[in-house]
């Protein structure tokens, strides 16, 4: 009777599990798992796309891609110019462009999946990665946020860096250590967009796994969600350097601190950051509660819509909470936009500098949450 007794107890707590898994199983293909579009509903989207895409980029001389996609589904999708202005080779679905500060999107989920690992804490001090450095009370999470009060090194690099010199992340740790320039602001008091913040994120990636930043982000976010032409650039990929380009058309040289990565130098193609904007909806590479915070406001020392989370700028209204962020590195200019309720995402990159790539985020108009005019921070 005793052996029946604990079977049926045994039984009753397997089905109460599968139950329980079941359950979790439904909820999570209710968040994630997109509703097909009709075509009706595509032809709709691709019809308004187009409009907006004439009025914002079509008279701009756009040499680039952009992507509009609404569940998941590209409902809209063109290229123009060319990857190569010497050679005429046509911009298509697999070109790659520097996607410049997109790049700290990457950065920063990496640091909070090696923190959902407990491989590192957000709230370890500098001191911890890099003992010798002489700015104190700085934390990982001070870096995600934008909070450190760090100096940006692109406002000292024509100074501290030789000319002809590949400058990489640690000759800007070491500089930093050796000639202390002075902060921008007190740790963790105000928001100060700041590039050495995110270079020095990639260095804490190196220092915890042991691995290159290039490798670790291939080997843990490119390979695994399918951004197979996707990669970060370094030294080793100069002489494979592909300029981007200035009003004039003219060409940009390969620059000294052109090698420094984490906060910029991730090439990537329109329809790979689709893959990636499905692995954020899909918790691929941190949890939904990870992600959550994230894409909350960590600076609210003034009230505006505009705010930034750990890795990912914000434009707050009462109808939507627009997730996204935008770049620039030299004639490359990047715009990725996720728009939550509406589970859409505009992504436009071109690699002929122009300022009207920035005014497509106002293609968000199309969705029924997204109505807002005001312009995203580039």
């Amino acid at each position: 009777m005793k052996n029946y007794t604990i079977l049926f107890i045994f039984f009753i707590g397997f089905i109460s599990c599968e139950n329980s898994t079941s359950q979790h199983q439904n909820e999570y293909k209710k968040l994630f798992n997109f509703r097909k579009l009709k075509n009706s509903e595509k032809k709709m989207y691709y019809n308004k796309s187009e409009i907006l895409y004439n009025q914002l980029l079509g008279r701009s001389n756009f040499n680039g891609g952009i992507l509009i996609a609404k569940n998941g589904e590209i409902v809209y999708e063109k290229y123009n110019g060319y990857s190569n202005s010497k050679t005429k080779e046509p911009i298509n679905s697999n070109t790659t462009f520097h996607i410049a500060s997109v790049s700290k999107t990457f950065t920063a989920m990496a640091i909070l999946r090696l923190w959902e690992q407990h491989k590192l804490n957000i709230s370890d001090s500098l001191q911890q990665f890099f003992p010798s450095l002489p700015y104190h009370n700085i934390t990982v999470k001070d870096l995600l946020s934008h909070r450190s009060g760090l100096p940006n090194y692109l406002y000292f690099s024509d100074t501290a860096f030789k000319k002809n010199s590949r400058v990489t992340n640690n000759d800007v740790l070491n500089y930093m250590i050796y000639a202390q320039p002075s902060l921008y602001a007190k740790p963790n008091k105000i928001f100060h967009y700041c590039n050495t913040n995110y270079v020095l994120l990639a260095l804490i990636i190196e220092k915890t796994t042991g691995i290159s930043y290039p490798k670790y982000i291939k080997d843990s976010i490119f390979n695994p969600i399918g951004m197979k032409n996707s990669f970060v650039f370094g030294i080793k990929d100069t002489n494979n350097y592909s300029p981007s380009y200035g009003y004039n058309n003219q060409p940009f040289n390969l620059e000294n601190i052109d090698c420094i990565y984490g906060d910029k130098n991730i090439y990537s193609t329109v329809q790979e950051l689709l893959l990636w904007d499905k692995a954020l909806y899909n918790n691929s590479i941190v949890s939904e509660d990870t992600y959550k915070i994230a894409t909350e406001t960590c600076s609210n020392e003034r009230k505006s819509n505009h705010n930034y989370g750990l890795g990912w700028r914000l434009l707050i209204s009462k109808s939507d909470k627009k997730v996204y962020h935008n770049g620039w590195w030299h004639g490359n200019n990047a715009v990725f936009v996720r728009l939550i309720k509406d589970t859409a995402t505009i992504i436009t990159l071109g690699n002929k500098y122009n300022r009207s790539i920035y005014t497509t985020a106002k293609m968000a108009n199309i969705f029924s949450t997204s109505k807002n005019e005001e312009d995203l921070e580039e």
